[in-house]
Protein backbone atom coordinates (compact mmCIF):
# COMPACT_ATOMS: atom_id res chain seq x y z
CA UNK A 1 0.00 0.00 0.00
CA UNK A 2 1.11 3.69 -0.56
CA UNK A 3 1.40 5.99 2.30
CA UNK A 4 -0.70 8.95 2.97
CA UNK A 5 0.41 11.71 1.86
CA UNK A 6 -0.28 15.44 2.06
CA UNK A 7 -0.47 17.15 -1.56
CA UNK A 8 0.43 20.43 -1.82
CA UNK A 9 -2.23 21.43 -4.85
CA UNK A 10 -5.81 20.33 -3.89
CA UNK A 11 -8.22 18.75 -6.33
CA UNK A 12 -9.84 22.56 -6.45
CA UNK A 13 -6.75 23.82 -7.39
CA UNK A 14 -6.51 21.65 -10.83
CA UNK A 15 -6.73 23.84 -13.36
CA UNK A 16 -8.36 22.91 -16.83
CA UNK A 17 -5.85 20.73 -19.16
CA UNK A 18 -3.36 20.10 -16.89
CA UNK A 19 -1.23 16.33 -17.22
CA UNK A 20 -0.18 14.05 -14.80
CA UNK A 21 2.86 15.05 -16.38
CA UNK A 22 2.47 18.22 -15.53
CA UNK A 23 2.07 17.86 -11.77
CA UNK A 24 4.94 15.63 -11.23
CA UNK A 25 7.15 18.34 -12.96
CA UNK A 26 5.91 20.73 -10.80
CA UNK A 27 6.06 18.81 -8.09
CA UNK A 28 9.86 17.76 -8.77
CA UNK A 29 10.70 21.70 -9.10
CA UNK A 30 8.87 22.57 -6.36
CA UNK A 31 10.13 20.52 -3.67
CA UNK A 32 13.42 20.35 -2.93
CA UNK A 33 14.62 16.80 -1.53
CA UNK A 34 15.51 16.79 2.12
CA UNK A 35 15.92 13.47 2.21
CA UNK A 36 15.48 9.97 1.13
CA UNK A 37 13.29 7.95 3.27
CA UNK A 38 11.42 5.28 2.04
CA UNK A 39 7.77 4.23 3.90
CA UNK A 40 6.58 0.63 4.29
CA UNK A 41 3.15 -1.15 5.64
CA UNK A 42 5.33 -3.28 7.40
CA UNK A 43 5.70 -2.96 11.12
CA UNK A 44 9.88 -2.45 11.40
CA UNK A 45 11.89 -0.41 13.74
CA UNK A 46 13.07 2.73 12.19
CA UNK A 47 16.47 3.59 11.23
CA UNK A 48 17.55 6.84 11.94
CA UNK A 49 19.91 8.72 9.84
CA UNK A 50 20.33 12.21 10.78
CA UNK A 51 17.38 13.97 11.63
CA UNK A 52 15.73 11.40 9.06
CA UNK A 53 13.45 8.25 10.39
CA UNK A 54 13.49 5.78 7.40
CA UNK A 55 11.24 2.64 7.36
CA UNK A 56 13.09 -0.36 5.90
CA UNK A 57 12.12 -1.15 2.41
CA UNK A 58 9.82 -4.11 1.61
CA UNK A 59 10.37 -7.46 -0.61
CA UNK A 60 8.77 -7.77 -3.56
CA UNK A 61 9.13 -10.92 -4.10
CA UNK A 62 11.29 -13.49 -1.81
CA UNK A 63 10.66 -16.82 -4.41
CA UNK A 64 11.40 -14.90 -8.21
CA UNK A 65 13.97 -16.70 -9.76
CA UNK A 66 16.78 -15.68 -12.21
CA UNK A 67 18.79 -18.11 -14.57
CA UNK A 68 21.73 -18.28 -15.76
CA UNK A 69 20.36 -17.97 -19.39
CA UNK A 70 19.12 -14.98 -18.81
CA UNK A 71 15.40 -16.27 -19.76
CA UNK A 72 13.47 -16.94 -16.38
CA UNK A 73 11.25 -19.86 -15.64
CA UNK A 74 14.06 -22.53 -16.85
CA UNK A 75 15.13 -25.23 -14.05
CA UNK A 76 13.42 -23.63 -11.28
CA UNK A 77 13.35 -25.79 -8.88
CA UNK A 78 17.20 -26.16 -9.03
CA UNK A 79 17.38 -22.52 -8.21
CA UNK A 80 14.77 -22.75 -5.40
CA UNK A 81 17.24 -24.57 -3.85
CA UNK A 82 20.01 -22.28 -4.46
CA UNK A 83 21.07 -20.72 -0.90
CA UNK A 84 22.49 -17.93 -3.33
CA UNK A 85 20.28 -14.53 -3.32
CA UNK A 86 20.79 -11.49 -5.27
CA UNK A 87 20.06 -8.43 -3.58
CA UNK A 88 18.54 -5.43 -5.49
CA UNK A 89 18.00 -2.21 -4.97
CA UNK A 90 15.10 -0.14 -6.50
CA UNK A 91 15.01 3.45 -6.27
CA UNK A 92 12.30 6.00 -7.95
CA UNK A 93 12.95 8.99 -9.37
CA UNK A 94 16.73 10.01 -7.99
CA UNK A 95 16.87 13.43 -8.40
CA UNK A 96 20.24 13.28 -7.82
CA UNK A 97 20.34 12.61 -4.47
CA UNK A 98 22.70 10.13 -4.50
CA UNK A 99 24.63 10.53 -2.04
CA UNK A 100 21.57 10.74 0.35
CA UNK A 101 20.37 7.46 -1.61
CA UNK A 102 23.78 5.68 -0.44
CA UNK A 103 23.23 6.85 2.95
CA UNK A 104 20.43 5.04 3.29
CA UNK A 105 20.85 1.53 1.70
CA UNK A 106 23.58 1.64 3.76
CA UNK A 107 21.75 1.74 6.82
CA UNK A 108 19.72 -0.95 5.86
CA UNK A 109 22.40 -2.91 5.32
CA UNK A 110 24.01 -2.45 8.84
CA UNK A 111 20.14 -2.81 10.19
CA UNK A 112 19.70 -6.44 8.39
CA UNK A 113 23.32 -7.58 8.24
CA UNK A 114 23.44 -7.97 4.48
CA UNK A 115 24.70 -6.24 1.45
CA UNK A 116 23.07 -4.88 -1.97
CA UNK A 117 24.66 -6.16 -5.24
CA UNK A 118 22.95 -3.75 -7.37
CA UNK A 119 20.60 -0.21 -7.21
CA UNK A 120 18.34 0.33 -9.91
CA UNK A 121 17.40 3.84 -10.54
CA UNK A 122 14.31 4.46 -12.77
CA UNK A 123 15.27 8.21 -13.89
CA UNK A 124 14.98 12.15 -13.37
CA UNK A 125 18.57 10.65 -12.13
CA UNK A 126 20.43 13.68 -12.85
CA UNK A 127 23.53 13.15 -13.67
CA UNK A 128 25.18 16.53 -13.60
CA UNK A 129 28.89 16.98 -13.85
CA UNK A 130 29.53 20.87 -13.39
CA UNK A 131 27.29 23.76 -13.02
CA UNK A 132 27.17 24.27 -17.16
CA UNK A 133 25.49 20.84 -16.82
CA UNK A 134 22.32 22.45 -15.25
CA UNK A 135 22.03 24.55 -18.48
CA UNK A 136 20.84 21.24 -19.91
CA UNK A 137 18.34 20.22 -17.68
CA UNK A 138 14.43 20.77 -17.99
CA UNK A 139 13.88 22.07 -14.70
CA UNK A 140 13.31 26.31 -14.08
CA UNK A 141 16.17 28.40 -13.15
CA UNK A 142 15.78 29.01 -9.18
CA UNK A 143 15.25 25.11 -9.24
CA UNK A 144 18.61 24.17 -10.75
CA UNK A 145 20.56 22.39 -8.00
CA UNK A 146 23.73 20.83 -8.13
CA UNK A 147 23.45 17.77 -6.14
CA UNK A 148 25.63 15.05 -5.25
CA UNK A 149 26.50 13.56 -8.53
CA UNK A 150 29.65 15.32 -9.50
CA UNK A 151 31.50 14.07 -6.42
CA UNK A 152 31.04 10.55 -7.71
CA UNK A 153 32.02 11.74 -11.92
CA UNK A 154 35.01 13.97 -10.17
CA UNK A 155 36.21 10.78 -7.90
CA UNK A 156 36.11 12.51 -4.91
CA UNK A 157 33.54 9.60 -3.74
CA UNK A 158 32.93 6.11 -5.50
CA UNK A 159 29.44 4.63 -5.38
CA UNK A 160 29.72 1.81 -3.14
CA UNK A 161 27.08 -0.13 -4.91
CA UNK A 162 27.29 -1.03 -8.33
CA UNK A 163 24.38 1.16 -10.14
CA UNK A 164 22.41 1.15 -13.24
CA UNK A 165 19.37 3.99 -13.96
CA UNK A 166 17.47 4.83 -17.42
CA UNK A 167 17.08 8.73 -18.13
CA UNK A 168 13.97 10.92 -17.19
CA UNK A 169 12.74 14.04 -18.16
CA UNK A 170 14.95 16.29 -15.74
CA UNK A 171 18.61 15.34 -16.80
CA UNK A 172 21.68 16.68 -17.88
CA UNK A 173 20.95 15.61 -21.64
CA UNK A 174 24.34 16.72 -22.91
CA UNK A 175 26.18 14.23 -20.91
CA UNK A 176 23.60 11.45 -21.67
CA UNK A 177 23.59 11.83 -25.40
CA UNK A 178 27.18 11.45 -25.55
CA UNK A 179 26.57 7.56 -24.65
CA UNK A 180 23.32 6.80 -26.98
CA UNK A 181 24.43 3.02 -26.21
CA UNK A 182 24.88 3.53 -22.58
CA UNK A 183 28.18 3.68 -20.69
CA UNK A 184 29.65 4.64 -17.46
CA UNK A 185 28.62 8.16 -16.44
CA UNK A 186 31.14 7.59 -13.44
CA UNK A 187 33.63 4.78 -11.98
CA UNK A 188 30.52 1.99 -11.05
CA UNK A 189 27.34 3.91 -12.33
CA UNK A 190 26.18 2.40 -15.51
CA UNK A 191 23.58 4.23 -17.68
CA UNK A 192 21.43 2.45 -19.97
CA UNK A 193 21.20 4.91 -23.26
CA UNK A 194 18.25 5.49 -25.44
CA UNK A 195 17.67 2.03 -24.99
CA UNK A 196 19.98 -1.27 -23.75
CA UNK A 197 19.57 -4.58 -22.57
CA UNK A 198 22.75 -5.93 -20.37
CA UNK A 199 23.07 -8.79 -17.96
CA UNK A 200 23.81 -9.56 -14.72
CA UNK A 201 24.29 -12.21 -12.38
CA UNK A 202 21.94 -14.05 -15.33
CA UNK A 203 19.34 -11.72 -15.35
CA UNK A 204 18.74 -10.19 -18.33
CA UNK A 205 17.63 -6.29 -17.69
CA UNK A 206 16.04 -3.78 -20.17
CA UNK A 207 16.03 0.12 -20.26
CA UNK A 208 14.50 2.37 -21.90
CA UNK A 209 14.58 5.94 -21.11
CA UNK A 210 12.69 8.99 -21.69
CA UNK A 211 9.02 9.68 -21.97
CA UNK A 212 6.63 10.08 -24.53
CA UNK A 213 5.62 12.92 -26.87
CA UNK A 214 3.45 12.27 -29.97
CA UNK A 215 5.39 14.84 -32.21
CA UNK A 216 8.58 13.40 -31.56
CA UNK A 217 8.47 9.73 -31.49
CA UNK A 218 8.94 9.23 -35.10
CA UNK A 219 11.70 11.41 -35.50
CA UNK A 220 15.51 10.49 -35.26
CA UNK A 221 17.79 11.44 -32.05
CA UNK A 222 18.39 14.40 -33.60
CA UNK A 223 19.53 16.72 -30.62
CA UNK A 224 22.68 17.91 -28.85
CA UNK A 225 24.51 20.76 -27.54
CA UNK A 226 24.24 23.41 -27.86
CA UNK A 227 21.07 23.71 -28.13
CA UNK A 228 19.31 25.95 -30.55
CA UNK A 229 16.61 26.54 -28.00
CA UNK A 230 14.98 25.46 -24.74
CA UNK A 231 12.45 23.21 -26.95
CA UNK A 232 15.49 21.21 -27.66
CA UNK A 233 16.36 20.54 -24.50
CA UNK A 234 12.89 19.15 -23.99
CA UNK A 235 12.70 16.76 -27.18
CA UNK A 236 16.33 15.45 -26.07
CA UNK A 237 14.66 13.19 -23.34
CA UNK A 238 11.24 12.13 -25.95
CA UNK A 239 11.10 8.84 -26.45
CA UNK A 240 11.90 7.67 -30.39
CA UNK A 241 10.03 4.73 -32.21
CA UNK A 242 13.09 3.27 -33.00
CA UNK A 243 14.46 2.12 -29.73
CA UNK A 244 10.45 0.91 -29.13
CA UNK A 245 10.72 -0.95 -31.98
CA UNK A 246 14.14 -2.79 -31.20
CA UNK A 247 13.15 -3.46 -27.73
CA UNK A 248 9.72 -5.31 -29.36
CA UNK A 249 12.60 -7.90 -30.75
CA UNK A 250 13.01 -9.42 -27.72
CA UNK A 251 9.76 -11.38 -27.89
CA UNK A 252 10.22 -15.38 -28.15
CA UNK A 253 9.30 -17.41 -31.20
CA UNK A 254 5.44 -16.66 -32.41
CA UNK A 255 4.91 -20.09 -30.91
CA UNK A 256 6.19 -19.56 -27.57
CA UNK A 257 3.71 -18.45 -25.07
CA UNK A 258 5.14 -19.16 -22.35
CA UNK A 259 8.61 -17.68 -21.32
CA UNK A 260 9.65 -14.51 -19.92
CA UNK A 261 12.22 -13.21 -22.12
CA UNK A 262 13.03 -10.03 -19.93
CA UNK A 263 13.51 -10.55 -16.28
CA UNK A 264 13.73 -6.43 -15.36
CA UNK A 265 12.44 -3.88 -17.96
CA UNK A 266 13.11 0.12 -16.43
CA UNK A 267 11.60 2.78 -17.79
CA UNK A 268 10.69 6.52 -16.42
CA UNK A 269 7.09 6.91 -17.88
CA UNK A 270 4.11 4.42 -17.11
CA UNK A 271 3.04 2.07 -19.72
CA UNK A 272 -0.36 3.29 -20.95
CA UNK A 273 -3.30 1.12 -19.30
CA UNK A 274 -1.31 -0.13 -16.66
CA UNK A 275 -3.23 1.65 -13.99
CA UNK A 276 -6.26 -0.73 -15.42
CA UNK A 277 -3.88 -3.60 -13.84
CA UNK A 278 -3.92 -2.25 -10.11
CA UNK A 279 -5.79 -0.48 -7.50
CA UNK A 280 -6.95 2.63 -10.05
CA UNK A 281 -9.06 3.85 -7.25
CA UNK A 282 -6.40 4.33 -4.68
CA UNK A 283 -4.14 5.91 -7.27
CA UNK A 284 -7.02 8.48 -7.58
CA UNK A 285 -7.24 9.03 -4.17
CA UNK A 286 -3.45 9.60 -3.91
CA UNK A 287 -3.65 11.27 -7.29
CA UNK A 288 -6.93 12.61 -7.83
CA UNK A 289 -5.83 15.27 -10.94
CA UNK A 290 -4.75 11.74 -12.69
CA UNK A 291 -8.70 11.25 -13.31
CA UNK A 292 -8.96 13.01 -16.45
CA UNK A 293 -5.33 11.74 -18.25
CA UNK A 294 -6.84 8.15 -17.36
CA UNK A 295 -10.05 8.83 -18.80
CA UNK A 296 -8.44 9.89 -21.93
CA UNK A 297 -5.50 6.84 -22.71
CA UNK A 298 -2.84 9.69 -21.70
CA UNK A 299 -1.39 8.63 -18.81
CA UNK A 300 2.04 7.40 -19.83
CA UNK A 301 3.37 6.07 -23.00
CA UNK A 302 1.14 4.43 -25.33
CA UNK A 303 3.57 2.00 -27.43
CA UNK A 304 5.17 0.13 -24.31
CA UNK A 305 2.05 -1.44 -23.08
CA UNK A 306 2.50 -3.30 -26.06
CA UNK A 307 6.13 -3.92 -25.68
CA UNK A 308 4.78 -5.38 -21.73
CA UNK A 309 2.39 -7.72 -23.59
CA UNK A 310 5.06 -8.59 -26.04
CA UNK A 311 8.19 -9.29 -23.77
CA UNK A 312 6.26 -10.69 -21.09
CA UNK A 313 9.28 -8.89 -18.43
CA UNK A 314 8.86 -10.47 -14.70
CA UNK A 315 9.66 -7.26 -13.58
CA UNK A 316 8.47 -3.76 -14.55
CA UNK A 317 10.39 -0.78 -12.53
CA UNK A 318 9.09 2.84 -13.40
CA UNK A 319 9.07 6.21 -11.74
CA UNK A 320 7.88 9.64 -12.98
CA UNK A 321 4.45 10.32 -11.77
CA UNK A 322 6.06 10.71 -8.26
CA UNK A 323 3.29 7.73 -6.46
CA UNK A 324 3.93 4.79 -5.72
CA UNK A 325 1.98 2.14 -7.48
CA UNK A 326 1.89 -1.88 -8.17
CA UNK A 327 -0.12 -3.94 -10.61
CA UNK A 328 -0.18 -7.42 -11.77
CA UNK A 329 -0.13 -8.08 -15.70
CA UNK A 330 -1.14 -11.61 -16.33
CA UNK A 331 -0.86 -12.84 -20.10
CA UNK A 332 -2.37 -15.05 -22.60
CA UNK A 333 -1.82 -18.49 -22.95
CA UNK A 334 -2.65 -20.10 -26.53
CA UNK A 335 -5.30 -23.34 -26.60
CA UNK A 336 -4.70 -23.49 -22.68
CA UNK A 337 -1.23 -24.10 -22.76
CA UNK A 338 0.67 -23.47 -20.35
CA UNK A 339 0.85 -19.13 -19.16
CA UNK A 340 3.80 -17.19 -18.85
CA UNK A 341 4.09 -15.89 -15.25
CA UNK A 342 2.75 -12.57 -15.12
CA UNK A 343 4.31 -8.97 -15.34
CA UNK A 344 4.97 -7.09 -11.86
CA UNK A 345 4.74 -3.90 -11.98
CA UNK A 346 5.98 -1.41 -9.71
CA UNK A 347 5.86 2.55 -9.91
CA UNK A 348 7.90 4.90 -6.95
CA UNK A 349 8.23 8.12 -5.45
CA UNK A 350 10.47 10.94 -5.26
CA UNK A 351 13.18 10.80 -2.67
CA UNK A 352 11.30 13.15 0.13
CA UNK A 353 10.58 12.00 3.83
CA UNK A 354 7.62 9.69 4.14
CA UNK A 355 7.41 8.28 0.47
CA UNK A 356 7.76 4.76 -1.04
CA UNK A 357 11.12 5.65 -3.37
CA UNK A 358 13.06 2.39 -2.28
CA UNK A 359 12.33 -0.90 -2.85
CA UNK A 360 14.63 -4.08 -2.00
CA UNK A 361 14.34 -7.41 -4.54
CA UNK A 362 15.40 -11.00 -3.77
CA UNK A 363 16.16 -13.25 -6.60
CA UNK A 364 17.69 -16.87 -6.28
CA UNK A 365 20.13 -17.12 -8.52
CA UNK A 366 22.68 -19.97 -9.71
CA UNK A 367 25.58 -20.39 -7.52
CA UNK A 368 27.91 -19.45 -10.49
CA UNK A 369 26.30 -16.15 -11.32
CA UNK A 370 28.85 -13.89 -12.88
CA UNK A 371 28.60 -10.16 -10.00
CA UNK A 372 29.28 -7.77 -13.40
CA UNK A 373 27.50 -5.97 -16.06
CA UNK A 374 27.82 -7.59 -20.18
CA UNK A 375 26.33 -7.08 -23.16
CA UNK A 376 23.06 -9.06 -24.20
CA UNK A 377 24.33 -11.22 -27.11
CA UNK A 378 20.51 -11.30 -28.61
CA UNK A 379 20.49 -7.48 -28.68
CA UNK A 380 23.56 -6.63 -29.78
CA UNK A 381 22.31 -8.64 -32.90
CA UNK A 382 18.90 -6.65 -33.14
CA UNK A 383 21.60 -2.98 -32.98
CA UNK A 384 23.97 -4.81 -35.95
CA UNK A 385 20.51 -6.14 -37.81
CA UNK A 386 18.47 -2.68 -37.25
CA UNK A 387 21.43 -0.56 -37.86
CA UNK A 388 20.31 1.44 -41.11
CA UNK A 389 17.51 2.95 -39.38
CA UNK A 390 19.74 4.87 -36.98
CA UNK A 391 19.07 8.14 -37.80
CA UNK A 392 19.44 11.86 -36.25
CA UNK A 393 16.33 13.24 -38.66
CA UNK A 394 14.22 16.04 -37.82
CA UNK A 395 11.83 15.04 -39.64
CA UNK A 396 9.09 11.55 -39.26
CA UNK A 397 11.19 8.40 -40.44
CA UNK A 398 9.06 5.21 -40.66
CA UNK A 399 10.57 1.48 -39.77
CA UNK A 400 9.24 -1.24 -41.86
CA UNK A 401 6.09 -3.57 -41.17
CA UNK A 402 4.82 -6.36 -41.65
CA UNK A 403 3.03 -5.86 -44.67
CA UNK A 404 6.44 -3.96 -46.62
CA UNK A 405 7.61 -5.72 -49.00
CA UNK A 406 11.42 -5.39 -47.03
CA UNK A 407 12.86 -7.23 -43.80
CA UNK A 408 11.03 -6.68 -40.72
CA UNK A 409 11.22 -9.06 -38.44
CA UNK A 410 14.48 -8.44 -36.82
CA UNK A 411 14.94 -11.12 -34.02
CA UNK A 412 17.92 -12.74 -34.46
CA UNK A 413 18.80 -15.60 -36.89
CA UNK A 414 21.37 -18.36 -35.48
CA UNK A 415 23.95 -16.87 -38.09
CA UNK A 416 23.63 -13.37 -36.69
CA UNK A 417 23.85 -14.67 -32.92
CA UNK A 418 26.65 -16.82 -34.21
CA UNK A 419 28.43 -13.74 -36.01
CA UNK A 420 28.19 -12.19 -32.48
CA UNK A 421 29.72 -15.05 -30.45
CA UNK A 422 32.94 -14.23 -32.64
CA UNK A 423 33.12 -10.72 -30.86
CA UNK A 424 34.18 -12.96 -27.78
CA UNK A 425 33.91 -11.57 -24.41
CA UNK A 426 30.90 -9.68 -23.97
CA UNK A 427 31.98 -8.23 -20.63
CA UNK A 428 31.29 -4.60 -20.57
CA UNK A 429 34.59 -2.64 -20.17
CA UNK A 430 35.14 -0.28 -17.15
CA UNK A 431 36.28 2.29 -19.83
CA UNK A 432 35.32 5.46 -18.30
CA UNK A 433 36.61 8.62 -18.67
CA UNK A 434 36.02 12.02 -18.20
CA UNK A 435 34.46 14.22 -20.92
CA UNK A 436 33.44 17.43 -19.27
CA UNK A 437 35.75 18.95 -16.75
CA UNK A 438 35.29 17.86 -13.18
CA UNK A 439 33.83 20.18 -10.66
CA UNK A 440 36.51 20.29 -7.87
CA UNK A 441 35.80 23.21 -5.79
CA UNK A 442 32.27 24.71 -5.33
CA UNK A 443 32.73 28.84 -5.66
CA UNK A 444 30.87 31.43 -6.80
CA UNK A 445 32.99 31.53 -9.77
CA UNK A 446 32.06 28.17 -10.65
CA UNK A 447 28.23 28.34 -10.42
CA UNK A 448 28.78 31.05 -13.62
CA UNK A 449 29.66 28.59 -15.84
CA UNK A 450 28.30 28.60 -19.17
CA UNK A 451 26.53 26.16 -20.79
CA UNK A 452 28.95 22.52 -20.78
CA UNK A 453 30.03 22.04 -24.51
CA UNK A 454 29.29 18.71 -26.48
CA UNK A 455 32.08 16.16 -26.37
CA UNK A 456 32.84 13.05 -28.82
CA UNK A 457 33.18 10.10 -25.81
CA UNK A 458 35.37 7.42 -26.22
CA UNK A 459 32.95 5.12 -24.70
CA UNK A 460 30.54 5.57 -27.61
CA UNK A 461 33.37 5.17 -30.21
CA UNK A 462 34.68 2.22 -28.79
CA UNK A 463 31.49 0.16 -28.63
CA UNK A 464 30.11 1.18 -32.08
CA UNK A 465 33.71 0.32 -33.55
CA UNK A 466 33.66 -3.04 -31.88
CA UNK A 467 30.29 -3.73 -32.80
CA UNK A 468 30.35 -2.46 -36.41
CA UNK A 469 27.21 -0.20 -35.79
CA UNK A 470 26.80 3.38 -36.39
CA UNK A 471 28.29 5.82 -34.31
CA UNK A 472 25.33 8.23 -33.02
CA UNK A 473 27.41 10.20 -31.03
CA UNK A 474 29.80 10.79 -33.93
CA UNK A 475 27.15 11.56 -35.90
CA UNK A 476 25.91 14.59 -33.76
CA UNK A 477 29.19 15.87 -33.57
CA UNK A 478 29.74 15.64 -37.30
CA UNK A 479 26.50 18.45 -37.42
CA UNK A 480 28.73 21.03 -36.01
CA UNK A 481 32.00 20.15 -35.38
CA UNK A 482 33.66 23.33 -34.64
CA UNK A 483 31.08 23.30 -31.41
CA UNK A 484 32.71 20.59 -30.03
CA UNK A 485 35.19 20.96 -27.39
CA UNK A 486 38.38 18.72 -26.47
CA UNK A 487 37.43 16.11 -24.15
CA UNK A 488 38.90 17.15 -20.23
CA UNK A 489 40.72 13.35 -20.07
CA UNK A 490 42.95 14.32 -23.74
CA UNK A 491 43.80 17.39 -21.52
CA UNK A 492 45.00 16.01 -18.74
CA UNK A 493 47.04 12.96 -21.10
CA UNK A 494 48.70 15.81 -22.79
CA UNK A 495 50.12 17.41 -19.82
CA UNK A 496 51.20 14.14 -18.19
CA UNK A 497 52.75 13.27 -21.74
CA UNK A 498 55.97 11.11 -20.51
CA UNK A 499 57.21 11.37 -24.57
CA UNK A 500 58.70 14.82 -23.66
CA UNK A 501 62.17 14.55 -23.10
CA UNK A 502 63.02 16.17 -19.44
CA UNK A 503 65.49 18.91 -19.52
CA UNK A 504 65.75 19.33 -15.95
CA UNK A 505 64.13 23.23 -16.04
CA UNK A 506 64.37 23.28 -11.65
CA UNK A 507 68.22 22.60 -12.06
CA UNK A 508 68.92 25.42 -8.82
CA UNK A 509 67.50 25.25 -5.72
CA UNK A 510 66.21 28.27 -3.76
CA UNK A 511 69.42 29.96 -2.02
CA UNK A 512 71.99 28.08 -4.57
CA UNK A 513 74.65 29.63 -6.24
CA UNK A 514 75.52 29.43 -9.63
CA UNK A 515 78.12 31.10 -11.79
CA UNK A 516 78.77 32.59 -15.53
CA UNK A 517 81.67 31.74 -17.22
CA UNK A 518 82.68 35.07 -19.67
CA UNK A 519 85.83 33.11 -20.97
CA UNK A 520 85.87 33.66 -24.97
CA UNK A 521 84.25 30.73 -26.62
CA UNK A 522 86.39 27.81 -27.79
CA UNK A 523 88.00 28.22 -31.00
CA UNK A 524 85.81 25.14 -32.36
CA UNK A 525 82.86 26.95 -32.24
CA UNK A 526 84.12 30.69 -33.38
CA UNK A 527 85.92 28.60 -36.62
CA UNK A 528 82.37 26.56 -37.01
CA UNK A 529 80.42 26.74 -40.39
CA UNK A 530 77.36 25.65 -41.03
CA UNK A 531 77.76 22.44 -43.46
CA UNK A 532 76.81 23.09 -46.44
CA UNK A 533 73.44 20.66 -47.67
CA UNK A 534 73.13 20.86 -51.26
CA UNK A 535 70.07 19.02 -53.27
CA UNK A 536 69.85 17.89 -56.87
CA UNK A 537 66.61 16.90 -58.84
CA UNK A 538 68.74 14.01 -60.61
CA UNK A 539 70.34 12.62 -57.42
CA UNK A 540 69.37 11.82 -54.02
CA UNK A 541 70.35 14.31 -50.94
CA UNK A 542 73.65 15.04 -50.18
CA UNK A 543 75.21 16.07 -46.70
CA UNK A 544 79.00 15.04 -47.34
CA UNK A 545 80.18 18.18 -45.20
CA UNK A 546 78.53 16.35 -42.47
CA UNK A 547 81.07 13.43 -42.51
CA UNK A 548 83.86 15.78 -42.13
CA UNK A 549 82.37 17.62 -39.03
CA UNK A 550 84.09 17.22 -36.01
CA UNK A 551 81.77 18.69 -32.99
CA UNK A 552 83.08 21.68 -30.84
CA UNK A 553 85.12 20.93 -27.36
CA UNK A 554 83.24 22.22 -24.40
CA UNK A 555 84.68 22.73 -21.22
CA UNK A 556 84.20 20.02 -18.91
CA UNK A 557 82.38 19.55 -15.87
CA UNK A 558 85.63 18.40 -13.86
CA UNK A 559 87.78 21.61 -14.92
CA UNK A 560 87.73 24.25 -12.54
CA UNK A 561 87.94 28.22 -14.53
CA UNK A 562 90.03 30.28 -12.62
CA UNK A 563 88.30 33.39 -10.24
CA UNK A 564 89.10 36.11 -12.64
CA UNK A 565 87.26 34.65 -15.47
CA UNK A 566 83.91 33.69 -13.64
CA UNK A 567 81.29 35.64 -12.37
CA UNK A 568 79.57 33.94 -9.43
CA UNK A 569 75.62 34.69 -8.20
CA UNK A 570 73.72 34.11 -5.26
CA UNK A 571 70.26 32.55 -5.95
CA UNK A 572 67.78 33.66 -3.79
CA UNK A 573 64.09 33.51 -3.61
CA UNK A 574 62.09 36.89 -3.74
CA UNK A 575 58.36 36.98 -3.10
CA UNK A 576 56.79 39.66 -5.81
CA UNK A 577 53.47 40.87 -4.09
CA UNK A 578 50.40 40.15 -6.68
CA UNK A 579 48.66 43.34 -8.55
CA UNK A 580 46.56 45.19 -6.72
Amino acid sequence: MIDDVEEKKSVGSTMSGETAEDHASDEMQGEKSSGCVPSSDEEVEPVTIGALRTEDPLTIDDTAVATESGVAGEDTKQLNASSRKLRIAIAGCAHGEMEKIYEVLAEIEKERGYKFDLLICCGDYQAVRNYGDLHHMHVSEKYRSLQTFYKYYSGEKEAPILTIFVGGNHEASGYLSELPNGGWVAPKIYYMGFANVIRFAGLRIAGLSGIYNAKEFNRGHYERPPYSDRSEVISSYHVRNIDVWRLKHLKPADDDYTSNPIDIMVTHDWPAGIVDYGDKQLLLRTKPFFHHDIEHGNLGNPSTMQLLYETRPRYWLSAHLHVAFAALVAHKSKNGAEEAAPTRFLALDKPIPRRHFLQALELNIADDAEMKLSYDPVWLAILRSTDGFTSISRTNTFLPSARSEERSDFRPTESELAAIAELGDLTIPENFRQTAPPLKEDTPKARLAPSSSYYRNPQTAEFCSWLGISDLNKMLVETNPDSVAIAHYMVEESFADTSEINIDDDIFADGEDFAIDTRPLPSAIDDFASPNITSNSNETTKCDDLLDFTPPKFIRKSSTPSSDSVIFLKRRKVDIPDDD
